[in-house]
């Protein structure tokens, strides 16, 4: 009989840094260079309103003449973020950040961050699962 598909939750890096929408880019660099993170949620008032991703970040420094210590995140970031509660199918989860070719989904609870799935996650996870597996 195959195990029930686990939740997302056991696979989520917990309480996530997290941006104001108002800071500048150079700033959410800095965050992403000190933690080695690809992935930053933009919070307003502690309540998720964007994502703004490395990938973002480059495409505005590659406008002739933008500083990034003049441009506020809000500019750069996606709002259109893909979330999930800590208690979704992690199949599902998985399945939908393919589909959207995303690499990263916001958990959240309501408006609230309380984590971040990233394809890095996964990755140990699975390495995890395959080295448990015996042979």
């Amino acid at each position: 009989m195959a195990e029930p598909i686990p939740s997302i939750r056991k696979h989520i890096t917990i309480c996530p840094h997290t941006i104001p929408e108002d800071a500048m880019l150079s700033v959410a660099q800095k965050v992403m260079r000190t933690h080695q993170i690809r992935h930053l949620p933009v919070v307003r008032d502690g309540r998720l309103v964007g994502l703004l991703s490395e990938r973002d970040i480059a495409l505005v420094e590659a406008l002739e003449g933008v500083d990034p210590r003049a441009v506020p995140v809000r500019v750069a970031m996606h709002t259109d973020v893909y979330t999930a509660s800590p208690d979704a199918a992690l199949d599902e989860v998985l399945l939908e950040m393919a589909e959207r070719k995303v690499g990263s989904c916001v958990v959240a609870l309501g408006k609230e961050v309380v984590g971040i799935l990233t394809t890095v996650d996964v990755c140990q996870s699975f390495a995890r699962h395959l080295q448990g597996r015996g042979s």
